[in-house]
């Protein structure tokens, strides 16, 4: 449906020039002679913007103004106003109008100035679309998605949140692993008690246990005070543990006896303490190999992951990237802020190996390093305008003869460890598959990196 938009004014000249060159522009256009009139059709037909003048007989534009504001505080209202009444226009800006025209003006200006007005329009209810889906499911705070992928997970932490099940949440890295931990505890009977989260693999690994379990005065040199430990801090509540995969292994018979028994020993300490918490837990790594490889329990690996929730990549839910982005300038105070078309398209063409947090990094240096209120194509990083569209064609051109599928497949893991210099983890991500998967393929071809064997 084109964009309605109601003319206000007493001049039946300038309402017909006006709603000419509207019409012209492809919008649905409504005229009213005076105020009264225009309110009643503003009423039946519900416009997205409206054109009044400001000096009328009986209702003067002022009143219709602070009237729609009133009934619809989103709807665009333009002011006209006579040559040299600007200070009269600005007092109608105070009150909430968009913009001001004034007389006489061209049809660029009006133009311009409707479609600028418009685009805010559609802005605003965008947001207040996105504000009503997020305050629907208050426990989920700052997850953004309408997916498929991503109400399947909404879905399972509805379902879990109000549990005692101990939950493990996969993903690659920038996916929202602590969102939707937060999530979690937030839909639980815990929520008023504290959310502990302790990220595994950024405390160094001779201070880990100390963190975790607490330690007792004289348990080792520095240890010059009791201390507590993350467990002991959220007892009552939720502890989080990041990045779970990455427990040194002889502290896994240590956690392994709290999700069981609910009981810590602090480091250097005789008695046990009994505490009362919900574990959530998340990974990246491939856990299940760890377990292969001798260097997680796998004891621990089915405690833990008693209710298993896997977070999509964002190259699996790009559906999800225009809400994510609007999300964005929102909360860096760029609402009016608005992406072409084209610029759009790339951003979901690119497959996102940051996924969420990369994706969220970007739109806030655009949003810093912009020229306007729109963001182009070529306003973006290299590697997301570079992206080729689907209509520019595949990345294959097959020989006529045909091509050994076993070749093909083992051209493409030696391209991708070959741009991601060899790195195993960026690799698999660039091919979307899992990490074993590529060491499979890598043992199956007999692919080795160049200079070792």
């Amino acid at each position: 449906m084109p964009p309605k938009i109601l003319i206000i004014d007493d001049d039946s000249s300038l309402r017909r020039v006006l709603e000419y060159n509207l019409e012209q522009e492809g919008y649905h256009v409504y005229t009213a002679e005076d105020g009264a009139a225009g309110l009643r059709l503003f009423e039946e037909k519900s416009p997205q913007l409206v054109i009044t003048d400001l000096k009328m007989p009986g209702m003067t534009g002022f009143e219709v103004l602070s009237a729609i504001k009133e009934r619809a505080p989103a709807t665009v209202v333009i002011v006209l106003t006579a040559f040299g009444a600007i200070d009269t226009a600005v007092e109608a800006m105070k009150l909430g109008a968009f913009h001001y025209l004034t007389k006489p003006f061209n049809r660029e200006e009006l133009k311009i100035t409707v479609l600028k007005g418009l685009q805010l329009q559609g802005l605003s209810e965008e947001n207040r679309l996105l504000k009503e889906e997020l305050s629907g499911r208050t426990e989920f705070n700052s997850i953004v998605g309408t997916s498929r992928a991503m109400e399947g997970v909404f879905s399972v932490v509805r379902k879990v949140a109000d549990t005692e099940a101990t939950v493990l949440i996969t993903g690659e890295s920038g996916t929202g692993k602590e969102l939707v931990a937060r999530a979690v505890h937030s839909g639980s009977s815990r929520r008023e008690a504290p959310f502990v989260a302790v990220n595994c693999a950024a405390i160094p690994k001779d201070l880990l246990e100390s963190e975790l379990f607490g330690h007792v005065k004289g348990a080792f040199t520095g240890a010059i005070r009791d201390k507590e430990g993350k467990f002991q801090l959220a007892d009552g509540g939720t502890i989080f543990l990041d990045e779970v995969g990455d427990l040194p292994l002889e502290l896994q018979p240590k956690l392994l006896r709290v999700l069981q028994e609910r009981v810590v020993e602090p480091v250097g300490g005789t008695s046990l303490q009994k505490i009362d918490l919900r574990v959530v837990a998340a990974t990246n790594a491939d856990v299940e190999r760890s377990i292969a490889e001798g260097k997680f329990r796998e004891d621990l690996y089915y405690r833990l992951c008693v209710i298993p929730i896997q977070l999509p990549p964002l190259r699996e839910r790009v559906e999800d990237i225009p809400l994510l982005i609007r999300y964005f300038c929102t909360k860096f105070g760029a609402e009016g802020v608005s992406f072409t078309k084209e610029a759009l398209a790339r951003l979901q063409e690119y497959t996102w190996p940051g996924n969420v947090r990369e994706l969220e990094n970007t739109v806030e240096r655009l949003l810093i390093m912009r020229e306007g209120d729109q963001i182009g194509v070529d306003e973006l990083p290299g590697k997301i305008s570079a992206v080729a569209s689907p209509a520019e064609g595949g990345v294959l051109r097959l020989p006529a003869g045909g091509y050994s599928l076993e070749q093909l497949e083992m051209e493409a893991v030696i391209e991708a460890l070959n741009r991601c210099d060899w790195n195993q983890t960026a690799a698999a991500r660039f091919l979307r598959i899992p990490r074993h998967t590529l060491i499979y393929r890598m043992e199956k071809y007999s692919i080795v990196q160049p200079g070792r064997k």
